[in-house]
Order: C-alpha cells, then structure tokens, then sequence
C-alpha cells in the first residue's frame, strides 16, 4: 500500500453511484468489513468481484473478538482467510477489543487493561496469525468504561503490540474521543505509540453528547479539532495510509470525496515537508 494512500470504507448503499461513476472513483482503496460481504451471491457478489478486480482493497472486521473468553472461532478464521485471499485482500485488521460472551454481543466492548489480559489477547493474535500467514492489525478502540484497569490504555496497547507481534490500526478521532471522555492528553497518547507499529489509520465523524461525554458515532462530517489531531499523528509518525470511516447519515458520494480530498492534501502537506527535510 503506497504511504500516503487515502481509502473510503465501502457501504452497499454507495454501489450505484459507484457504478454509475465517470471512470475510476478517485480514492487509492476501499475498505469493507469482510463480514458484510462474505456470504454474498447473486449481484452483489458480482458487483463486490468486478470492484476488488478494478481497485485496491483492505479489510477491517466485526466479529473475531480478540478479547473474548470464549474459544476462538478457527472456522470463520479459515474462511474469512479463503475470502481475503480470492479477493487479494492483503491488509486485515480488527478492533482490539470482545464482542462475544457465549453469543454475539453486537457491540465491541473493551478488555481490561491488566497484565492477564495482554497475555490472554496475545495468544490468540498469535493464533489468528498462524492461521492467516498475515499479520493482525488491531485497531485502538473508542471505549466508555475502563473495568478492571490496572494500567493505563496506552500501556495495555503497547505490551500487546510488543507480546504479539501484531499491528497497529491508528484510529485518530478514537484517541480524541477517549482523551475527552476519559481525561487524557491526546498528542501524548499518540506520541506514546512506536510508529514502527503504524501500519495505517482511520478518520471519522463522532457525536458532542455533553462537554465530556463524546460518541464515536461515524455518522458525521469529521470535527476540527480531530483533522488537527490527524496533522499532529502525521508530523510524530510519518504519512500513512488513511481510510475515512462513515456508517451512518451517508451523505452522496461526492461529498464524501470532499474529505477524501482533504486527507490528501494534509498528507501531501507532510510529504512535502518529508521531502524537503530529506533533500
């Protein structure tokens, strides 16, 4: 994946415009969530075929549950790596959190921040990477309560990153949310993670509830003050690829492009810099 790439998480409501598109849609990737499109036929599983030949693709699951207690679930790992393979989808990342107790939770919620559970999560992303062959990339997750904690989020990232071997995900507005909601520096935090890890990022829209409660929503335009934290992860770790998130209020595709466009540019800002820097 080129380092300044700029992706748009890919929903079915955008397909038509996608095909009705004048050439190819200007974004570098896309990125599904495998699940919503494994078990697809018919149209739509032509449609998603004729895409990941005509353009790059990553994926960013739902449902492995890293954090979980219960057994790992090695079937969907197998097929989700068959899915990946056919589609030549290289890049799969995950949420670093659980999302099932006996049954799906249908929600991620968050892993203790202790020393069992880095060892507990570790194990099973070395599992789920000897089934792949790929590295797992985890992405650092908007949270509401802290239950258990024992260290900090930024240290409990840090010790899984360094125990498993695996990869991070850099969601920007995830550390904006949570540096409000939980009291936090948010450049320190970012400071804090080792950019060899940074494989690449997500930027999305979250919803003000209150002056100290925000909700990672991905159902509005990206706020200000999350742009500028984006800027600031750029200058502390170098470009890196970056996908625009949007699930919910899915404005037309054009607009979307408009935020596109604009991760370009402060991407281009830094390479620019880079460049100079480097002679």
């Amino acid at each position: 994946m080129k380092s300044n790439g700029v992706g748009l998480g890919l929903r079915r409501s955008m397909l038509a415009e996608i095909e009705s598109w004048p050439g190819q849609v200007p974004v570098d990737f896309w990125e599904i969530a495998p699940e919503n499109w494994m078990e697809l036929g018919g149209r739509y599983a032509k449609v998603f075929k004729k895409l990941t030949d005509a353009y790059r693709f990553t994926s960013h699951g739902l449902s492995l549950s890293i954090g979980s207690v219960d057994p790992l679930d090695v079937d969907f790992v197998k097929d989700l790596n068959v899915f990946l393979t056919q589609h030549n989808i290289d890049i799969y990342s995950e949420h670093l959190s659980y999302c099932s107790m006996n049954g799906h939770l249908y929600d991620l919620m968050p892993i203790p921040f202790t020393t069992e559970a880095v060892k507990h999560v570790s194990d099973r992303i070395q599992q789920v990477q000897e089934i792949t062959q790929r590295p797992l990339i985890l992405e650092n997750v908007s949270y509401y309560a802290a239950p258990g904690q024992e260290m900090t989020e930024l240290d409990f990232i840090c010790e899984v990153i360094g125990q498993s071997g695996c990869q991070l995900m850099l969601d920007v507005n995830n550390v904006y949310v949570n540096a409000i909601n939980h009291g936090y520096d948010a450049k320190a935090f970012i400071q804090g993670l080792p950019s060899q890890s940074i494989v690449y990022g997500h930027i999305a829209g979250h919803f003000d509830e209150a002056d100290d409660l925000l909700v990672d929503t991905h159902g509005a335009d990206v706020k200000p003050q999350v742009w500028d934290l984006l800027r600031f992860a750029y200058q502390t770790h170098g470009v890196f690829p970056t996908t625009l998130e949007r699930d919910f209020n899915i404005p037309p595709l054009v607009d979307l492009l408009k935020e596109v466009e604009a991760i370009r540019s402060i991407q281009a800002e830094f390479k620019s810099v880079l460049d100079v820097v480097n002679g």
